[in-house]
């Protein structure tokens, strides 16, 4: 008899932006003439840099041809973004990383719900709360169901502190999603010299690391001493430079970076990413690589960083108009969400901007126990729109 992994039914049932989604379709069956704005799903609405569009037409051009034709490429990635990722991202901000320590994908959320699979069933997990759906989901799926919750509330500005954490494996994400909150270097060496204190491991989500604008904040998790030796740092070109259509990211393992067996022996993580992605991922695309390759050019650089710049443009109108409104919030300044304290029910107030504004947010409780009281709203849509969603929030609210 084949039986069913019994872990998929103590996950919710469904994906919260799969709800969302039914509950806007559900709005604009029964309002068909209705205009709604989405400032819900982080998705990106600008189009991508021309530096990207034109290099990935080059790679179009290759593929159409004999002579510099790719089949099959490197699991990992190929050498041409890899170097460019280690020059750019890493060794002009005075950070060691090594271009064979990156490993590309085709985004960090794959990648972060895929790195579970090289720890031990019985390994301790700790997130925040709220947080990013598909850290709990993946390992409650590989049937890890005491996951610690670290509380990232107001009190403690949305960063919590490792004193007290009984974890193995932590999952840190900076700039925050949900909460827009950014972690200070200080605040971030205190994980890393606890996680180096008890051989523990940090995984490092720092998707939205190209929105910090404020001086002194971190963008890598490697530029705190010591972190080469217990972390490990995902990223996503989705809202860098807006692939979340593309599907492009990468996983930084270092050299130095081990585990333990059952008998307490170091075993090295960076040849078991690469194992587990050459025997189950056949890579990003080339063009798709190409186009990644692009944002790093002096002009990729500039078109993405402005892009970037609009979106934080938006940010500030929200969080701004929600201030007047009365509301506290936290976020959209070094991030493209503003996280709001809408004063009761998330799924209430979610329920009553989508009826009465046409206005899509994120519930607060989607992300955790700890986001109830809240909404995520995204900076991702047109100036337009935004300005047209403030007045419409202005008007319920």
């Amino acid at each position: 008899m084949i039986r069913v992994n019994e872990n998929y039914s103590k996950i919710k049932p469904t994906y919260l932006f799969a709800e969302i989604a039914h509950r806007v379709a559900a709005r604009q069956k029964a309002s068909p003439d209705a205009k709604i704005i989405r400032l819900g799903i982080g998705d990106v609405t600008e189009p991508l840099a021309p530096s990207v569009v034109e290099a990935m037409h080059r790679a179009v051009d290759d593929e159409g041809g004999r002579e510099n034709f790719h089949g099959y490429g490197p699991e990992q990635g190929y050498a041409f973004l890899r170097e460019k990722i280690a020059d750019v991202d890493f060794a002009r901000c005075g950070i060691d990383i090594k271009a064979d320590e990156i490993l590309v994908s085709d985004g960090a959320k794959c990648d972060c719900g895929n790195i579970q699979e090289l720890f031990a069933a019985d390994t301790k997990i700790a997130v925040g709360d709220p947080v990013y759906p598909v850290y709990v989901d993946t390992n409650v799926m590989a049937g890890r169901l005491d996951i610690e919750l670290l509380p990232c509330i107001a009190e403690n500005g949305f960063v919590p502190r490792p004193e007290g954490c009984r974890a193995d494996v932590v999952y840190l994400c900076y700039p925050n999603n949900p909460t827009g909150a950014v972690a200070t270097k200080a605040q971030l060496q205190e994980w890393v010299d606890w996680a180096n204190a008890g051989k523990r491991l940090l995984i490092f989500d720092a998707a939205y690391e190209a929105f910090i604008r404020t001086p002194g904040i971190p963008h890598s998790i490697y530029e705190c001493e010591g972190a080469r030796t217990c972390a490990i740092e995902m990223r996503s070109y989705s809202k860098t430079a807006g692939f979340t259509g593309i599907r492009c990211g990468y996983t930084v393992v270092p050299e130095d970076l081990a585990a333990y067996d059952g008998a307490g022996n170091p075993v090295a993580l960076k040849p078991m990413w690469t194992r587990r992605q050459t025997t189950k991922f056949n890579g990003a695309s080339y063009i798709t690589q190409r186009g990644a390759e692009a944002v790093y050019s002096e002009r990729g650089i500039a078109e993405t960083r402005a892009t970037i710049d609009f979106y934080l443009g938006n940010a500030k109108l929200i969080r701004e108009a929600f201030e007047k409104f009365g509301y506290k919030v936290a976020g959209g300044v070094d991030s493209p969400y503003v996280w709001v304290d809408v004063k009761g029910d998330s799924w209430a107030f979610f329920d009553r901007m989508l009826v009465e504004a046409n206005v899509v947010t994120t519930p607060g409780a989607g992300f955790g126990k700890a986001g109830e009281g809240y909404a995520r709203i995204s900076a991702f849509n047109s100036r337009e729109n935004v300005i047209e969603a403030l007045d419409r929030f202005g008007k319920v609210l």
